[in-house]
């Protein structure tokens, strides 16, 4: 394995780290949350901004591991009886088509990171934060989604298998 590549497979285990840490917050933030209003006191608002940042972060950032480790979700029952011929052929091309319509979401998100850059925005809710720290997000993630697709089709295993309950 290359130097390149094994590089690459760290960073996504790196996003997957922070992604994992960020569940972790989440979890004290609620507790936080909990056992501050039941002592009679408000929550501070940087408390709750912190919790949708990271769901949004989390779910971004842990997506390009969950492929590589064929953890999303698809439907056995419509695949478990076909050939295993048809089984290759069917899930490379469903691959294929996840890796384009990542790779032009990873465009639309640099796009939309370019937009918030040149025009300025911000997210005005508790804080004012510029926009593009989220939005960068988004064309790193997809176009991580992207590559990790298109690894399966190209690889010796398919991202599906005909066995049930079998990744």
């Amino acid at each position: 394995m290359s130097l390149f590549v094994r590089l690459y497979d760290r960073l996504v285990d790196a996003f997957a780290f922070v992604s994992g840490l960020m569940l972790v917050w989440l979890m004290v933030a609620v507790v936080m949350s909990v056992l501050i209003r039941n002592f009679g006191a408000q929550p501070p608002a940087w408390l709750f901004t912190s919790t949708e940042y990271s769901l949004f972060y989390l779910t971004l950032l842990g997506a390009p591991w969950l492929v590589r480790e064929k953890g999303h979700v698809f439907v056995e029952v419509a695949i478990s009886h076909l050939p295993p011929k048809a089984l290759n052929i069917l899930s490379r091309f469903v691959m294929l088509l996840c890796a384009a319509i990542s790779l032009v979401l990873a465009w639309k998100g640099l796009e939309l990171t370019i937009s918030n850059l040149q025009d300025n925005d911000y997210d005005v809710r508790t804080y004012f934060i510029p926009m593009w720290i989220f939005t960068i997000t988004y064309p790193i993630s997809f176009a991580l989604m992207g590559i990790e697709f298109t690894r399966f089709i190209f690889s010796r295993n398919t991202f599906h298998s005909s066995q049930i309950g079998e990744v």
